[in-house]
């Protein structure tokens, strides 16, 4: 008998997840685990958070590491990048969840400034446009058979935002650099095909965020078409699907319960007080 002709087993599929220590991050990295997923988990600043959402997984009997870097530093970016491979070699998928969220609007008594609209597109367009890249490369590099057995295209999901098809005034240097990152979907998804896919995955209101009282959350998260937006579990189980589809790819799926269909002149979040 030739062993040799035995495949070897493969190493188990990772993603890694920035901003996973908390919130939907978190979710997104709990769902993959669940699904048979190991866990690279990006954390900025919660350690303690990070550190439990790593637990979990490991209970859940996958393998997770916790990296922490500042995605406002593209030194860091790539330190992380390069830690992350050396770890989980099976690399298959990146979801970048971090963002930051700071009010301001042109016609109020936050405007924009150069400085917060420069914070807004280092973190939420240049960190996950600089860790594609890195992924793309990453993949590019490594050779497949068809006698590996596991043909799946690699991915990168980028997290977006209902508004960007509904949009309003608020929050405007948050949705100028979302907005920015959905065109790089398009424009990225032909650039690394046929060795990476490019995907956006759009959230209606899922979580309370800034000063929104969770009585306002709640009856904001009702004012959709369905009588109900997106949850974190419906995210994050999109997510998974996405990473599992290889016909997928520069296209923008929105999980919002149909919020962007019912246009606002405010974001959801004013209307509730």
């Amino acid at each position: 008998m030739n062993l040799s002709s035995n495949p070897q087993p493969l190493q188990n599929k990772a993603v890694l997840v920035t901003g996973a220590a908390k919130r939907l991050g978190r979710e997104i990295a709990l769902e993959f685990a669940r699904q048979g997923w190991d866990v690279a988990i990006h954390y900025g600043q919660s350690e303690l958070e990070a550190q439990a959402t790593v637990a979990e997984i490991q209970g859940l009997g996958r393998k997770a590491i916790a990296f922490k870097a500042d995605l406002a530093k593209e030194v860091q970016i790539r330190h992380l990048f390069a830690s992350v491979v050396t770890e989980f070699q099976n690399l298959q998928c990146l979801v970048n969840s971090a963002s930051i969220f700071e009010y301001d609007r042109a016609n109020s008594d936050t405007p924009l400034s150069s400085q917060i609209l420069q914070e807004h597109m280092q973190v939420n367009l240049a960190a996950p446009i600089l860790l594609s890249q890195l992924m793309f490369e990453y993949q590019k590099s490594r050779t497949r058979k068809a006698n590996d057995g596991d043909l799946s295209i690699p991915s990168v999901i980028q997290l977006l935002d209902q508004k960007l098809i509904n949009l309003n005034p608020d929050y405007l240097s948050y949705t100028l650099s979302k907005a920015a990152l959905l065109t790089s979907v398009e424009v990225l998804a032909v650039d690394f095909a046929p060795h990476l896919r490019v995907i956006g995955l759009a959230p209606g209101i899922t979580m309370t965020s800034g000063d929104q009282t969770d009585e306002g959350f709640t009856k904001a998260h009702q004012m959709t078409p369905l009588g109900k937006s997106s949850t974190p579990s419906d995210i994050a189980k999109s997510a998974v699907f996405l990473a599992s589809s290889n016909a997928i790819t520069g296209s923008t799926l929105y999980v919002d319960g149909g919020q962007h269909l019912l246009p606002s002149s405010r974001d959801v979040m004013f209307k509730t007080n």
